[in-house]
């Protein structure tokens, strides 16, 4: 019985999104408190191994975004310690936090996303890209939208790469596509569904995520059925691509004929209650308490699969 196991809700830790992940942690926490589980709310810090002992964790519900939260170190500490955990694994984690390298498997396994180019800080003298502007500048290793610019003519580019450099040695150059943003839910390998933002300012930036009213939120998305279902595979592909697991959003342009473009997979997304999963869920039919559970249980799963998953050596 999970109810018998203790659960860790690891959450605020040292990234940009601190104050996001203490949010989205604190909702996982009492809906879990709600449901009956014996819950510990832990902000993570340099300290971690010895407070996840301290509490006698014996299950870590991770609602850390961004740095070590997102990037496989908090996950690889947790199977040295043999605690099972929510969401994707080491690697998967580590590649869908790298927009870069994320993009590379995307292209090798034909899943459609703009095209870009990846600038080292230390290694490569800015130039522009060969596509048209307008370009999307980001640091590689962020989320949220932290460290975006969009650049429309070449007078904002340089401020754009130091916008970008200051949130790491590591920027993608991406091609803007005009349309639609769609986010698709993902939850334990099925698309859920999605929904269409339409932010206020020029782009689904951090304040635009963060601050109600200043991003409109359409359920489901006003797009064709034919494009729906293939935005849903598409974002599907993408998430199994980079070997994920549990919960996850996968956010996509949908140009103006109808095709969609990856942009990236979040591998913890937002919890709060202006996040997109938990608005997805909610219209495919799992309240905020449920959707929690659901993503528990997916830990358990992958640690223990059903008989018939499982590979046994001869």
């Amino acid at each position: 019985m999970l109810t018998d196991k203790k659960i860790g809700v690891l959450m605020g830790g040292i990234s940009s999104e601190r104050e996001v992940s203490l949010r989205s942690g604190g909702a996982v926490f009492k809906a879990l408190k709600k449901l009956g589980y014996n819950a510990a709310a832990i902000d993570a810090a340099s300290n971690i191994c010895q407070t996840l002992k301290k509490e006698k964790i014996d299950i870590a519900f991770l609602v850390l975004h961004g740095g070590w939260g997102e990037d496989g170190s908090i996950q690889g500490l947790l199977e040295v310690m043999e605690i099972p955990y929510t969401g994707s694994d080491v690697i998967s984690s580590a590649i869908a936090m790298n927009k870069a390298a994320s993009k590379k498997i995307f292209l090798y396994h034909k899943i459609p996303a703009p095209q870009f180019v990846v600038i080292h800080r230390f290694t490569d003298s800015p130039i522009y890209p060969s596509f048209d502007m307008p370009w999307v500048v980001k640091p590689a290793g962020e989320g949220s939208s932290v460290g975006v610019s969009i650049v429309r003519d070449k007078g904002q580019f340089e401020s754009a790469l130091k916008n970008g450099f200051s949130y790491g040695s590591e920027i993608i150059i991406e091609k803007y596509i005009e349309g639609k943003e769609v986010h698709i839910g993902i939850l334990n390998d099925r698309a859920l569904g999605g929904v269409e933002v339409k932010p206020a300012l020029e782009f689904y930036s951090y304040e635009a995520k963060y601050t109600a009213g200043l991003t409109e939120y359409i359920l489901p998305p006003q797009i064709e059925e034919a494009v729906y279902m293939k935005a849903k595979d598409t974002a599907l592909s993408a998430h199994r691509a980079l070997g994920c697991s549990g919960a996850a959003r996968v956010d996509l342009m949908i140009d103006k004929d109808g095709s969609p473009y990856v942009l990236e997979v979040n591998t913890i997304p937002g919890m709060t209650e202006t996040s997109l999963l938990p608005k997805i869920a909610k219209a495919a039919g799992f309240d905020f308490p449920e959707l929690v559970e659901e993503i528990l249980k997916g830990a358990i799963e992958r640690e223990h699969p059903p008989e018939a998953e499982r590979h046994y050596e001869k």
